[in-house]
């Protein structure tokens, strides 16, 4: 099986966060298929905020972060809801990795996710960051959706996901990207 690099970040910048409790369970779960991950945190790369006037070159930050992206397969983005749709440090990101996007993330695959502490889970924050990748050209699986509400119930003192239903999601999400982004890349490798 091909070894799939995985960049993965959490849209919340919270130190605590669950979004972050998840994406640590979902990098062990790409490690178990194989995957080498890197995982970015947004919150000490201090992107500034997305300004074209200041794109030429890149600050440093964002040069970090778009080498990541250009060295990554995947990107594995927690993400949680914020006024229906996702953070405002996770669209900057995107905003950021959206300039000259072939060379960062055109093509590539996206696997979300997300956590809140409210019943809807992140169901409107992800319809939102499916329309940005599918909008940069990039490849997700649909289902199964990894949407997990009442997040603090879901979560062990350790941080391990607890929820089985949810875990369960999260594999089959992770395998089912993974398998089907291999076939695509070996038979045209074209996405």
């Amino acid at each position: 099986m091909e070894i799939l690099k995985v960049a993965a970040f959490s849209g919340s910048f919270q130190r605590e966060s669950l979004n972050k409790k998840a994406l640590k369970v979902a990098l062990k779960i790409a490690q178990k298929y194989g995957a080498e991950v890197k995982e970015i945190d947004l919150a000490e790369l201090n992107l500034p905020i997305y300004n074209q006037d200041v794109e030429n070159p890149f600050p440093d930050s964002v040069k970090k972060l778009r080498d990541i992206a250009a060295w990554a397969d995947v990107f594995l983005i927690s993400s949680p809801e914020h006024n229906h749709s996702i953070s405002a440090g996770l669209k900057n990101t995107i905003d950021w990795l959206s300039r000259k996007y072939e060379e960062t993330i055109r093509g590539k695959a996206a696997i979300i996710l997300g956590v809140s502490v409210g019943n809807s889970g992140t169901l409107r924050g992800q319809a939102h960051l499916r329309q940005i990748l599918e909008a940069l050209d990039m490849f997700i699986v649909f289902q199964p959706e990894v949407i997990i509400a009442n997040g603090t119930q879901k979560f062990d003192a350790d941080g391990n996901m607890t929820d089985e239903k949810s875990l369960a999601a999260l594999d089959a999400l992770i395998k089912k990207t993974f398998d089907q982004y291999i076939k695509i890349k070996t038979t045209n490798d074209v996405i």
